[in-house]
């Protein structure tokens, strides 16, 4: 690739669901110093469905998201602070808190097909002068033709870069490398990829991505994220390091930082059935707990309801729904009893 590599940090983001939104002002002040002396271009800080997510549909944050960005900011030299939006969750009063707190990149996110919700935000953000990218989620779920179409929506309304996820960890290198292509080869900014470890391939998809000519790529501290995980950022560092990539990276660093966020972790971010299955399926990662909560109380094993979900092409935004599912697919199990 001949334009630099840049990685953007989710650990106090995308990582965010899997602390249960519980991150302090004392460990993002402890991550951002250390992340900041790492070398990694962007530093996104939000509750993990974005700006404005702390709710009871999406789980409360221990601390509201605008606290924890200023809290950041103190400690951010050299690095972008940023934060990701969803239309619809955050609004642009919410946009403008955050400009005035620190934030300079923000990523406005919307389901892979639904890029022209974004544009007011978009323009907001760029009249704020504010780093913008457009962030197509669940890219599985649209083909490479689909997805150069939404992603020209937001080409065409400023942004600087097109960023794509594999929300749910479906996709195989090979499905990465034609979405990634296509956007390279017809599309005037860079773009970017961000992977979920669900089937055990954040690490490769991400190279398949780089090697297709993605400019930004994301990661997490020990991989913490939705579902299984993030593309693990300290081992994603030193894969690229003995490719020879340029990126600005120091690898000890980074580990430094990885090694702080493990006291923070409520379980192993590990590869288990229920994460599997999200995968497999397609189904959103952050469904991961609500699913888990919903089979426990209603008795329904999470693996049966992910794919339950996963046949019913639920994105995200309808996490309210999986109760009701899990309440439907009780009272069937209970009329076939």
């Amino acid at each position: 690739m001949s334009q630099k590599l840049q990685l953007i940090d989710t650990t106090m983001r995308d990582g965010s669901h899997a602390v249960s939104h519980s991150y302090t002002k004392e460990q993002v002040k402890a991550l951002a110093a250390a992340l900041d002396a790492s070398g990694v271009s962007i530093i996104e800080i939000s509750h993990g469905d974005g700006l404005a997510g702390s709710s009871i549909n999406y789980g409360f944050s221990q601390t509201r998201d605008i606290d924890l960005i200023k809290a950041a900011a103190d400690e951010i030299k050299h690095a972008k602070l940023g934060a990701l939006l969803l239309p619809g969750i955050g609004t642009i009063t919410d946009l403008e808190e955050a400009y005035e707190s620190g934030v300079r990149a923000i990523r406005i996110a919307t389901h892979v097909t639904e890029a022209d919700i974004a544009i007011q935000h978009i323009k907001a953000a760029k009249k704020l002068g504010m780093f913008t990218a457009g962030f197509l989620m669940m890219s599985h779920m649209a083909s490479p033709e689909k997805i150069l179409e939404q992603a020209k929506i937001f080409e065409e309304n400023g942004v600087d870069y097109v960023n794509l996820a594999d929300s749910a960890g479906h996709l195989l290198p090979e499905e990465v490398k034609a979405r990634i292509s296509l956007l390279k080869e017809n599309l005037s900014v860079p773009v970017g990829f961000h992977a979920h470890n669900n089937l055990g391939l954040a690490v490769a998809n991400s190279m398949a991505a780089i090697e297709a000519g993605a400019s930004y790529i994301d990661g997490t501290l020990r991989g913490l994220g939705a579902g299984a995980g993030n593309c693990q950022l300290e081992v994603l560092s030193a894969v690229v390091g003995r490719m020879n990539v340029n990126v600005d990276i120091n690898l000890d660093r980074i580990i430094h930082a990885a090694e702080l966020v493990e006291s923070m972790m409520k379980r192993p971010q590990v590869i288990d059935t229920d994460s599997l299955m999200l995968g497999y399926a397609g189904v959103y990662s952050s469904f991961l707990l609500h699913a888990k909560r919903a089979g426990e109380r209603f008795g329904i094993r999470t693996k049966d309801i992910l794919v339950e979900l996963g046949k019913r092409g639920m994105v995200g935004g309808q996490e309210d729904m999986i109760v009701d599912v899990a309440y439907r697919m009780a009272q069937a199990q209970k009329a076939a009893e």
